[in-house]
């Protein structure tokens, strides 16, 4: 694999993570609701003017684009699993970010998940 297609693939999953975590704390800032016939305006509208939202809908956008161009390069067998480094990255920054927990178990997963991106870049 090309030192660009790696940077077109760790960016495409940098990018992906990034909205996930945005789109966290643009729930936060909304709160929880529930959609029903009588608030879906109202949330709807809340949520699509919150900036943390549109701002992990705009990295979504271009992870797609970025994406596609990763798969322009790299098979998609090598490319797909690395989108697991998405669950190290939204696992420390939620953690970070968002005071979420991380145990032991977790931690052992995330190392699993390590080696196995590992493996699956160097075949």
């Amino acid at each position: 694999m090309s030192a660009l297609s790696f940077a077109l693939i760790l960016a495409g999953v940098l990018l992906n993570a990034a909205a996930q975590l945005l789109l966290k704390a643009g729930t936060n800032a909304v709160g929880h609701f529930e959609f029903s016939a009588a608030n879906v305006v109202p949330v709807g509208l809340r949520l699509a003017l919150e900036p943390f939202i549109l701002g992990g809908v705009a990295c979504y956008v271009v992870s797609l684009v970025v994406w596609i161009m990763a798969l322009s390069r790299v098979e998609v067998s090598i490319a797909y699993p690395m989108l697991s480094i998405g669950y190290v990255v939204n696992a420390l920054a939620a953690w970070y970010l968002f005071g979420e927990s991380l145990t032991a178990l977790k931690l052992t997963g995330i190392g699993f998940i390590v080696v196995g991106v590992f493996l699956v870049a160097r075949s």
